[in-house]
């Protein structure tokens, strides 16, 4: 519901990942699946695959990467960049699903954000050590994790996509 009617990216290329972008296809306008392999093939079953390719609310992107985000206070646009060719190309975009394994790839938020000991991001906290509004949200105020990513959360794509 909250980017109902929206374009929106899901980055990954393993079922969840897939499963994410077919449920979020069924409300958003549209749905961009990026994924760094060539193809799906090796990483998700085939079914999925299938249905993904054949969705016209889905596009698939390998081989690529994102390479900016942008914003002040909100998430506003995604670049993303082709890899293979070095295109790049910015859509206003403001909700990004990471959906790329049960180990946390979250190192990069080490500077703004403290981890456990895992790798995993704390939520449900302000930084005081009090109840923070939602049970998303991280010790920076704006910054919301969810999913697989969160200290203490069930590793299943229904928490990540709900």
């Amino acid at each position: 519901q909250l980017c109902a009617g929206e374009g929106v990216i899901v980055v990954g290329g393993g079922n969840s990942a897939g499963q994410a972008a077919m449920f979020l296809s069924r409300t958003v306008a549209h749905v961009h699946l990026l994924v760094r392999a060539t193809g799906l093939a090796a990483t998700m079953s085939d079914y999925l695959v299938q249905r993904i390719a054949s969705s016209p609310r889905i596009t698939l992107h390998t081989q690529t990467e994102i390479t900016a985000l942008l914003g002040d206070d909100t998430l506003t646009s995604v670049t993303w960049t082709d890899r293979a060719s070095g295109v790049s190309e910015t859509q206003a975009i403001g909700n990004v699903f990471v959906m790329i394994g049960a180990v946390p790839n979250t190192g990069w938020l080490a500077d703004c954000l403290g981890l456990d000991p895992k790798g995993f991001v704390p939520t449900g906290l302000r930084s005081d050590g009090t109840p923070a509004l939602s049970p998303y949200a991280t010790v920076v105020p704006g910054l919301y994790a969810v999913g697989d990513v969160r200290a203490g959360s069930v590793k299943r794509v229904a928490s990540g996509v709900g």
